[in-house]
């Protein structure tokens, strides 16, 4: 009979999403999980299967946890520039990551990534009312902005060029 885990894996989740969203998965090592979580290498090796399970564990976590309520709130906006400045102030550092970083290279990776975007695409056309390639535009656009810095800046440029959005 092997022993109890030694470890919460909710917070150690947690605490992966916030070290992989500041990091990326190319900037964090075994030895990094290992002192950041407070988990036992073999423990982490047990319970995720390896730094990429805890990777696409992570991610999935990030996902529900920021980029779902990002999506909950996008529903309730009609306005173009409430709507960029809810995109621009969201969390979505290891979602930004893993898009840049791991989905060309990982298929289960782009395969979340693509489905997250497209969902934040599908929440600003239905929320605007405009064409799905309008919404993939703003999207876009936002997450430039984000990328960038200074988003309220830039979000004011760009609705004013919105005139009949907002």
């Amino acid at each position: 009979m092997g022993r109890p885990k030694a470890f919460d894996e909710d917070e150690a989740v947690r605490a992966a999403v916030g070290l992989f969203g500041g990091r990326a998965y190319d900037g964090v090592s075994v030895d990094d999980l290992v002192t950041h979580l407070g988990v036992h290498r073999n423990s982490l090796y047990k319970t995720f299967g390896s730094k990429r399970g805890l990777y696409l564990i992570a991610l999935r976590r990030h996902l529900t946890d920021d980029v779902r309520p990002l999506l909950d709130a996008l529903a309730g906006e009609s306005d173009a520039a409430a709507a960029l400045r809810l995109v621009t102030s969201a969390d979505l550092g290891l979602l930004l990551l893993a898009a840049i970083e791991r989905a060309p290279v990982d298929e289960e990776v782009a395969s979340e990534v693509t489905a997250a975007l497209t969902a934040v695409d599908q929440a600003i056309a239905d929320a605007l009312g405009v064409p799905a390639d309008l919404a993939t535009a703003l999207t876009a656009a936002a997450l430039g902005i984000l990328l960038r810095g200074n988003p309220d800046n830039a979000v004011n440029a760009l609705t004013q060029q919105l005139g009949p959005l907002t």
